[in-house]
């Protein structure tokens, strides 16, 4: 089992900062963190959840085109961390930001389906 912890939602202007922080614990006996692909979605009421950016075992990374130039996807496998750096936000970014995790390659990363694990969501809301 992994367990996955967002923080670092709030509230902030149009044009402003926010980083989330997603802590990773517990693993499937004889894996790390490395073997893990790691996701951000989010999701706002009455709309399907949508991937917003992976940062696969290799480190390669992926965006949604909405966030491209704007939003930035790390790790810290050593203390199982994944962070998103979120700049110049605009009010269509507003939603629940969720963690997500799966183990091995996955075909299509940022689509919900494929991720086993997720946290309980931090809320983003961006003012205009």
């Amino acid at each position: 089992q992994v367990h996955l912890a967002e923080s670092g939602g709030g509230t902030v202007q149009a044009g402003g900062s926010l980083r989330l922080s997603c802590a990773a614990s517990g693993s499937a006996s004889g894996s790390t963190s490395s073997d893990y692909c790691m996701a951000w979605f989010r999701q706002v009421p009455g709309k399907e959840r949508e991937g917003v950016a992976i940062i696969d075992q290799g480190g390669n990374q992926n965006y949604v085109d909405s966030v491209k130039g704007r939003f930035a996807i790390s790790a810290d496998n050593a203390i199982h961390t994944v962070y998103l750096e979120m700049t110049n936000l605009k009010p269509e970014d507003t939603g629940v930001y969720y963690c997500a995790t799966s183990r091995g390659f996955l075909d299509s990363p940022l689509l919900p389906g494929e991720y086993t694990y997720w946290g309980h969501g931090a809320e983003v809301t961006v003012s205009s």
